[in-house]
């Protein structure tokens, strides 16, 4: 059984106060893309998992595809699966690319094994491997809070837009991203600023993250500032990584950037 995990970018990233759990509060726009990985799932005698495309840092065992696993196995008698993961979502990189992948592996399963089990209790699971997790076992546009875990309806579509996305192969870790944050009042929440005409986010529509990243990644900041010199309606860092996209209304003409019809 084959699936193809998507990536994410995030329309504004507002961090907020750190919480008692030692997380930071946020608020962001999830919107789902088409820049895609390959998951395959294949009956075995005993369980195993390849990755290929683009090396995966750390130790497979740590691999949330491996981890999805481990938590439906836990709870249900399913035999065991060879799975081959096609990596071309860069880590590090903003795009939600690992979570979107331990997400589908969670769908997979449910889907090839018949288990039944309810959006509501994948989607607990999914937030057992990680914040982001969750948002990909629905997988459309949603207002994100909390930890990024808690959803609510956005009215959105960006049908017609051309999306531009450039990753500078720089790895951010989401601690050094928090590391160098900070915190300020937003005095008005995402989801009433993406009710704005796009040409109006520009100055209203922020990721809190490139105070911190910019500073230190000047090729980054860069990256934004030739999204908008090329006639971007919108341009950003996603998430806390390195990949910068931007929102035309024509379809841009750059060889070295990614270019997806939204």
């Amino acid at each position: 059984m084959l699936s193809f995990p998507n990536a994410k970018i995030n329309l504004g990233l507002h961090v907020l106060a750190k919480r008692e759990d030692g997380y930071h509060g946020l608020e962001s726009c999830f919107y789902p893309i088409a820049w895609k990985d390959s998951l395959e799932i294949v009956p075995s005698a005993s369980f195993s998992f390849e990755s290929y495309g683009l090396k995966i840092p750390g130790n497979a065992s740590e691999n949330l595809c491996v981890k999805a696993y481990e938590l439906i196995k836990s709870d249900y008698d399913i035999s065991p699966v060879e799975t081959h993961l096609l990596k071309s979502i860069p880590m590090g990189a903003g795009l939600g690319g690992g979570s979107a992948n331990g997400a589908f592996m969670l769908k997979l399963l449910n889907d090839h094994f018949k288990l039944g089990i309810s959006v509501l209790k994948l989607q607990e699971y999914a937030l057992r491997l990680g914040s982001d997790c969750p948002f990909f076992i629905e997988n459309k546009p949603v207002i994100a809070k909390g930890r990024g875990e808690v959803f609510g309806q956005v009215n959105l579509d960006l049908t017609g837009h051309y999306l531009a996305l450039k990753n500078p192969e720089v790895h951010i870790s989401t601690k050094e991203a928090f590391a160098g944050i900070s915190l300020t009042t937003h005095q008005i929440g995402i989801s009433e600023i993406l009710e704005l005409p796009i040409s109006k986010w520009r100055k209203n529509l922020v990721n809190d993250f490139e105070t911190s990243i910019f500073p230190n990644y000047p090729e980054v900041a860069k990256l934004k500032d030739d999204m908008y010199s090329s006639g971007a309606l919108y341009a950003s860092l996603t998430g806390s990584g390195s990949t910068v996209y931007g929102i035309f209304g024509e379809k841009p003409e750059n060889s070295n950037w990614m270019i997806l019809e939204m």
